[in-house]
């Protein structure tokens, strides 16, 4: 290896540490309770991805619940129609917005009665293996 090459390894190391290390950021997640016990809820917020490279999210979990699938709504003909994401990507320096009418969690047959204003953690796993974990604040149903 050339004293310039090795120079060059040596330098870009540090840089490829860090963009390992960088993760994408779960910020303002909450979920609307349903009236009546529904045994799905939705769940929303925005996945920032501050990180030089891209981040896939691959799947979620969390412990309140039996399980949690990305979803996306979409007026198609004129009809709205809802289907699950494999995967969802988000762009170096992007972000992902979970809202309603778009994307967003489903939140499957909750594992106990949760309350407005309490909190679940939900784990998202990323496609290099590492996890991503946010927490959501539980809201009542709008009138």
């Amino acid at each position: 290896m050339t004293t310039h090459a090795w120079l060059l390894a040596v330098l870009l190391l540090p840089l490829a540490a860090n963009a390992r290390d960088c993760a994408p950021l779960v910020k303002d997640g909450w979920i609307r309770l349903l009236p009546g016990g529904m045994p799905m809820q939705a769940g929303f917020g925005r996945i920032e991805n501050r990180c030089a490279m891209p981040a896939t999210i691959v799947s979620a979990s969390s412990p309140a619940y039996a399980s949690v699938e990305l979803h996306e709504s979409k007026r198609v003909d004129g009809v709205n129609r809802m289907r699950e994401v494999p995967e969802l990507r988000i762009a170096p320096d992007g972000a992902a917005v979970l809202q309603p009418g778009g994307l967003h969690l489903m939140l499957i047959k909750p594992n106990a009665t949760l309350k407005p204003g309490s909190r679940v953690a939900i784990e998202f796993t990323l496609k290099d293996g590492r996890k991503l974990l946010g927490e959501f604040e539980l809201r009542k149903p709008a009138p």
